[in-house]
């Protein structure tokens, strides 16, 4: 589960992209119960999508030549200059540099050794989202990369993750949690890419908790979306599957186990 914390290297904040925010915002309203706040010129357009005026996601406009539609996730920095300096260090790219966001904060965009996306926030006024470990709220990440030791070597480097591998049957799955955090700060998974073959190119993909995962998948299906994989169930986690919403930007549903069926890690 994400850490309400917000300790440094845990996600804080997830945002998507698509060309026509009206269509998507239907998708997730009727999906989440998402309600979209659109953005004042001052923000330059960011919008956020909000549960009784709380807020559960960023969205932004973006024309399909400038970003394919997609969801970023953001990871707490101490110094987003600092985190720059070790991105670059440790084989990523910088893809936009160091901004002030009013006194929200400090962001930047960069890429990981493998070209995946992702962004870092320094906090200001704001902490992070308001919706977390609930349904429509995010709940868990997942890392699909073609190398998992070069992948946690990078982010150990830049945020001094720790990782934990937990068995199951035919191997094990890596887990990460923030450095002065604990195993009960686990807030995502690394996977190897070729381990799902409907997988095509490394990324981050957000979790988002709903209360019942086939019906999500069948409304989701219903208002514009596609189902990517299908429901799985898995002892002491829940049930989750894989979707896109009408633009295409990937992301998945989970319904966690009960409490007293729940994996230790």
């Amino acid at each position: 589960m994400i850490s309400t914390r917000f300790p440094v290297g845990a996600p804080v904040w997830a945002d998507m992209c698509a060309p026509d925010l009206g269509t998507v915002s239907d998708f997730y309203r009727e999906l989440f119960g998402w309600e979209l706040q659109r953005g004042s010129a001052e923000m330059g357009g960011y919008s956020q999508f909000q549960i009784s005026d709380r807020t559960a996601a960023g969205a932004m406009a973006v024309p399909a030549d400038e970003a394919p539609p997609s969801w970023t996730l953001y990871f707490r920095a101490a110094d987003v200059d600092a985190s720059v300096k070790s991105v670059e260090q440790a084989g990523g790219r910088v893809l936009y540099e160091p901004v002030n966001v009013l006194d929200l904060g400090r962001m930047a965009g960069l890429a990981d050794v493998a070209g995946v996306p992702f962004s870092v926030w320094q906090q200001g006024t704001l902490k992070g989202l308001d919706v977390l470990n609930e349904p429509g709220g995010l709940i868990w990440t997942e890392l699909f990369t073609p190398d998992v030791s070069a992948a946690t070597a990078f982010y150990g480097s830049v945020f001094g993750w720790r990782t934990t591998e937990m068995p199951f049957p035919g191997g094990s799955y890596t887990m990460v949690h923030p450095a002065d955090g604990t195993s009960d700060d686990m807030f995502g998974g690394v996977v190897p890419l070729d381990s799902d073959p409907s997988e095509a190119g490394a990324y981050w993909l957000p979790y988002f908790q709903v209360e019942e995962c086939d019906a999500a998948v069948a409304k989701a299906e219903r208002t514009g979306g596609s189902v990517r994989t299908a429901t799985v169930e898995m002892a002491g986690v829940g049930r989750f599957a894989k979707l896109a919403d009408p633009a295409g930007a990937r992301f998945a549903v989970l319904q966690p186990a009960p409490p007293g069926e729940q994996m230790e890690s």
